[in-house]
């Protein structure tokens, strides 16, 4: 059904894109009212409309519609996940991943070194690990 909506959907496009390019503009009889003896007024007569300019209409409106029905159906699906796919916890085991806290004697040696400890490494910095 999504398929054949679809395909609707192009065609409208094709026919409003088709359509639009089409028709006579209304600034083109500008000129034609300045001088040129046009019984018409400047930009034409409002109340007529041709038969382009109700195809046109008609298959914007086909093109709104189906819109509205692609993007129910796109947000209304029962097996369609996110676009970020999440790795799934359940087949890894997480022991090995797990990022042990630091304990509160390591934090406060590694923020404020003290100049009299007693390091067996023998003076190495305390940020590098050994």
């Amino acid at each position: 059904m999504e398929n054949f909506i679809t395909v609707i959907h192009i065609l409208a496009s094709a026919g409003v894109i088709g359509l639009v390019l089409l028709q006579h503009g209304k600034g083109a009889d500008m000129g034609a009212a300045f001088g040129s003896g046009a019984s018409g007024s400047l930009f034409g007569v409002s109340g007529s409309s041709n038969i382009l300019s109700k195809l046109t209409a008609l298959c914007v409106v086909v093109f709104f519609c189906t819109s509205l029905t692609l993007a129910y159906m796109s947000s209304h699906r029962s097996n369609s996940g996110s676009v970020i796919k999440m790795p799934s916890t359940s087949s890894t085991s997480n022991k090995d991943n797990k990022i042990k806290p630091l304990s509160s004697e390591t934090n406060s040696n590694a923020a404020a070194p003290s100049s009299t400890s007693s390091n067996t490494s023998g003076g190495a910095a305390k940020d590098i690990p050994n």
